[in-house]
């Protein structure tokens, strides 16, 4: 990773640091500002697959909504400490990636994307299903989780920096990961699958375990984004969340998980900037993503790197 890469991800990381100290500590801009980092380390955890292992998913909803559902099932049996919650989360996606993974990995191309497309969508409509939990109408949490019996979470400020810590553990991991001999093995696997194989290693495994991990920081982002808005809906895994997944990657660009925050970040307060300016926002903001895809092909890390 290049030094220029490593700055740009911790002046986004100072900057949001500073946010609530300088004009945005008021409740919905924290609020607005919690969302943007949490769809960051699902957008990071998405750019691990695609950037990474070449592997184009539309599944990673799916991921989220998993960690959000866990949250809502130990809600109306009353669990809420975060030292249980968070866990359960995290190991309930990783195990819908695994199940999954096992099978989709099988494939690749526009069949991987097909069959994660399909497994989102029955994981959308299983919840669907669950009247227990609210079933289409979704479900409101009790309160936030709790830390050790404490409410600190409900304040608006610390759940702010609790975001930025593990949006900052999330980057940190994905960029090691990438860094590693594990990395470099995805990545060669992903420009050349029989190469990779002619020196010994085999793509499926290493595929399947970055899907995992990709799965689990998925399932981190759906507990915390449950927390961040008190309610749950199946929309949560809808394949059109995972579409603004993937295309926050290629709006930041691929060239690291730096590219994938900066696109999530972008794609949140445009997304907001737009929906104030009219109720018909998305005819702009439709035209606005096909003029991203035409002319920035580098995405803007590639903008960033070419001023």
């Amino acid at each position: 990773m290049k030094r220029q890469d490593i700055a740009i991800a911790l002046a986004i990381f100072a900057a949001l640091a500073l946010a609530p100290f300088i004009g945005f500590g008021q409740g919905y801009s924290l609020t607005l500002l919690a969302r943007a980092m949490i769809f960051g380390m699902a957008a990071i955890s998405l750019s691990l697959l695609v950037g990474g292992a070449g592997l184009v998913s539309l599944g990673q909803a799916a991921m989220m909504g998993v960690g959000a559902y866990a949250v809502v099932v130990l809600d109306h049996g009353r669990i809420t400490e975060a030292w249980m919650v968070v866990p359960i989360g995290i190991a309930a996606a990783a195990a819908f990636a695994l199940l999954t993974g096992a099978i989709a990995i099988r494939t690749s191309g526009v069949h991987f994307i097909m069959i994660t497309l399909a497994f989102g969508q029955m994981a959308f409509f299983t919840t669907s299903f669950f009247a227990l939990y609210g079933g289409d109408d979704g479900y409101t949490l009790y309160n936030r989780l709790e830390v050790f019996g404490s409410r600190v979470l409900e304040g608006g400020l610390v759940f702010h920096f609790v975001c930025l810590g593990l949006l900052i553990a999330v980057w940190a991991l994905v960029q090691a990961l990438l860094n590693s001999r594990f990395g470099r093995v995805l990545q060669a696997a992903r420009d050349n699958e029989t190469r990779a194989r002619a020196v010994g290693f085999e793509p499926y495994a290493y595929r399947l375990v970055a899907y995992v991990i990709a799965g689990a920081i998925g399932g981190l982002s759906g507990v915390l984004l449950a927390n961040a808005a008190e309610f749950v809906a199946p929309a949560y895994l809808a394949w059109q969340r995972s579409g603004d997944l993937l295309f926050m990657v290629i709006l930041g660009g691929l060239a690291g998980p730096h590219g994938a925050l900066m696109g999530a970040l972008a794609f949140v307060l445009i997304e907001e900037w737009l929906a104030k300016l009219t109720e018909h926002w998305r005819l702009i903001f439709g035209p606005m993503l096909i003029f991203c895809v035409f002319f920035m092909r580098g995405g803007i890390a590639g903008l960033l790197r070419r001023g």
